[in-house]
């Protein structure tokens, strides 16, 4: 994942909106970055950048989103404050960032898996395991990504004016990474299901893991056998 940024990289720490290009699939699919107040354009910043989000992350996990705050996520890194305030004006714009590097961490998961699932006739993968890799993934990084089950792909927070869902995004993000496997294209009908995929796996893994740190084996079992009666005879 490479940062591109938007502007002049000498221009005055405004903020920047930040695209990450990544290779799915042999394409690549530019994703738009929650926009930094400056972008890093060298490999120590990036370095200190991703120090910050991993600090981040641990704090989550022993504090929650409330208790959050940019001056201990700056000593957690090691970073003067003002590293922090360099990329991001707020907890809540930290918090963002930190999602949708796990938004870009489970695509790239999913498409390692894809690559490695069997054919299936005339398409790539099968159905099945297309629908088990996107709640595989989900699962592992549930149990061992710091920070993740405080901060998934989105901010727990109200959300602000003008902000897509969360859900949404890892919709369109789960469609563009299925499409070529199935040798169809990313179109609404698609999008609707996988929407509808994602909303409810949501609801019930929260279901889950609130009844098990660990996630509930039983509700997980039934989340699958769900997820594969809704999606797999569309897809298949």
């Amino acid at each position: 994942m490479v940062p591109v940024p938007q502007s002049d990289p000498q221009s005055s720490p405004t903020q920047h909106t930040v695209q990450s290009v990544q290779t799915v699939q042999g394409v690549q699919a530019v994703q738009t970055v929650p926009a930094l107040r400056r972008a890093p354009v060298q490999q120590r910043s990036a370095e200190r950048l991703a120090r910050i989000l991993d600090a981040c992350a641990e704090l989550l996990d022993e504090a929650g989103y409330e208790q959050l705050s940019t001056r201990a996520v700056a000593a957690r890194a090691g970073v003067p404050i003002g590293s922090v305030y360099r990329f991001f004006g707020n907890k809540r714009a930290l918090a963002a960032a930190l999602a949708h590097r796990n938004l870009d961490r489970y695509a790239a998961r999913i498409a390692a898996r894809l690559d490695v699932l069997p054919a299936d006739g005339d398409h790539a993968v099968t159905a099945v395991g297309l629908v088990d890799a996107v709640l595989d993934e989900y699962i592992a990084m549930k149990r061992t990504v710091p920070g993740f089950a405080r901060v998934d792909f989105g901010i727990p927070a109200p959300g602000e004016a003008g902000e897509e869902h969360p859900n949404q995004l890892v919709a369109d993000r789960i469609c563009g990474l299925l499409a070529a496997p199935l040798g169809r294209s990313a179109d609404e009908a698609l999008r609707r299901k996988v929407l509808v995929g994602v909303e409810a796996t949501d609801a019930l893994l929260q279901l889950a893991f609130r009844a098990d740190p660990s996630g509930d084996p039983a509700l997980i079992a039934e989340t699958r056998a769900l997820l594969r009666s809704y999606l797999v005879p569309f897809l298949g």
